[in-house]
């Protein structure tokens, strides 16, 4: 009886080295075989430079002809040890996954798509590893296991490599009722373009060099799976690194900085950084604080900002969220919160906006709920900001920020402090402990009333403003960022 095979569904395949992972897999492999006994304890002359060069510019010819002769090397070896170091060596490999990663396989996975990895590497070895990361399948390669439990030293179907990769891939698919033709694939390599270029959907994650040529030729999209989407990366560089090389007090003549607190910005994982809205020089100053820590941080800012020619190309390859305040949308959270997940520092203003009027020099700071509700979704610290001089510089009332004065410029002050008290049952009741932690921080000037003279509250409008400055004193939190 012969059996049709209907092929209804697409599936996603991953590669593994600097795709998934966001280096080589192979010392880590190494390392579990040397635990399980497999391998002996002393490295191999040149190992570690094979690895470093892998991770540098990807997969070579001669490195895989001499992945191909593992198989032969193996023979003799007891499988069951070998899966046994695959357990391992999966407890290795998964905080290696690439944070941005995750996302999207759960995006496949909530499509009804089957993920699978494909890679050269064994199968026994990363099989174990495909499971941990809840993917469906590996397609890898196998070796030859003789009657004993044994390798025999040859390979048991394909080479997944190349051609290799495609042709194994598609005999999975042809079993599995999957149409390669719309299925979708991601890989750094050059060598896997056979398998880039049979499927609908291909990207290209942290291309090596002939890669990103051929992704650009063939429009191909590329991504890099250690930041947002639409962030690019230049020689290893994302936009907003190499911003904070340049974010310098020294740089700036026409300000001086007072910046104490540094320590308490987080080295790693995620954490939300508030701070109160003065001046448009406040992402500058902000930038220069959280450089610091010499960490790229993503932050919130106006759809304004965003759809502005040029600025907004910019916001958005430095990882920017836009924000569109009149719509309520949730997205702007729910791409900050994914932020958060991968172990980013998120920055945003909770008072939305620069206050205008009298409401400028309100000693209550009031902010929306938007810093409020991403914390308790994500649980991450809250980090308070206290700025105080921006508008010194760069007055709401201008156009430009005021660049001249070089023989006394005005001093900004940045106090950040230690993580906010925040306890997740009202958004309100957070809102208020991060507004006051911020006000804390700020000069005992800022938390006394003030009359202001008509001088003073000119410069806090905008050119042209025509709006009522007494809205903005009455203005409530809003569920909105």
């Amino acid at each position: 009886m012969r059996y049709v095979v209907v092929v209804s569904r697409s599936a996603a395949f991953f590669d593994l080295d600097r795709t998934l992972l966001r280096g080589a897999s192979g010392p880590l492999m190494s390392a579990a075989l040397r635990q399980v006994g497999v391998l002996s304890d002393r490295v191999l002359p040149g190992e570690n430079l094979v690895y470093g060069l892998f991770n540098l510019i990807g997969e070579t010819r001669p490195s895989m002809m001499l992945a191909k002769q593992g198989a032969r090397f193996s023979g003799g070896q007891e499988r069951k040890r070998v899966q046994e170091a695959g357990e391992v060596c999966a407890d290795l490999l998964i905080p290696m996954v690439e944070p941005y990663a995750l996302p999207i396989i759960e995006e496949h996975k909530a499509a009804g798509r089957p993920v699978v990895l494909a890679t050269t590497s064994p199968y026994d070895m990363v099989k174990p590893f495909a499971d941990a990361l809840g993917l469906d399948d590996a397609v890898a390669t196998k070796y030859g296991e003789g009657p004993d439990g044994r390798y025999d030293g040859t390979i048991d179907g394909h080479f997944v490599w190349g051609r290799g990769k495609l042709e194994a891939v598609e005999e999975w698919a042809a079993a599995n009722g999957v149409d390669v033709d719309e299925s979708y694939a991601y890989s750094d390599s050059f060598y896997d373009m056979p398998l880039l270029a049979a499927v609908a959907h291909p990207t290209v994650v942290n291309p090596d060099p002939r890669m990103r040529v051929a992704a650009t030729i063939r429009r191909w999209p590329i991504r890099f799976l250690d930041k947002p989407k639409d962030v690019p990366k230049f020689f290893g560089v994302e936009p907003m690194q190499a911003m904070q090389v340049f974010a310098r007090p020294e740089l700036l003549p026409y300000a001086r900085f007072d910046i104490d607190g540094t320590d308490n910005i987080p080295r790693e994982g995620g954490a939300i950084m508030v701070a109160n809205h003065r001046s448009y020089f406040d992402p500058m100053a902000m930038n220069i604080v959280l450089a610091k820590a010499g960490r790229p941080v993503r932050f919130l800012g106006k759809k304004e900002v965003f759809d502005a020619p040029v600025i907004g190309q910019m916001a958005k390859a430095a990882g920017g969220i836009r924000v569109d305040r009149g719509t309520g949308s949730d997205e702007p959270l729910e791409a900050a919160a994914e932020a958060l997940k991968a172990g980013e520092l998120v920055m945003l203003m909770p008072e939305g906006t620069i206050p205008r009027g009298p409401a400028f020099f309100d000693p209550e700071l009031k902010g929306r709920w938007g810093a409020a509700k991403l914390a308790a979704a994500a649980r991450v610290p809250v980090i308070p900001i206290g700025l105080w001089g921006t508008e010194q510089v760069w007055p709401r009332s201008a156009r430009l920020p005021n660049l001249l004065n070089v023989t006394d410029p005005p001093l900004i002050t940045a106090r950040v402090g230690t993580p906010v008290d925040l306890k997740y049952r009202s958004a309100d009741a957070d809102t208020k402990r991060i507004m006051s932690a911020i006000s804390d921080l700020l000069p005992k000037e800022a938390r006394e009333p003030h009359d202001p003279t008509p001088e003073e509250l000119a410069r806090t409008y905008p050119p042209g403003y025509e709006g009522d400055p007494t809205a903005e004193a009455e203005r409530r939190p809003g569920s909105d960022t």
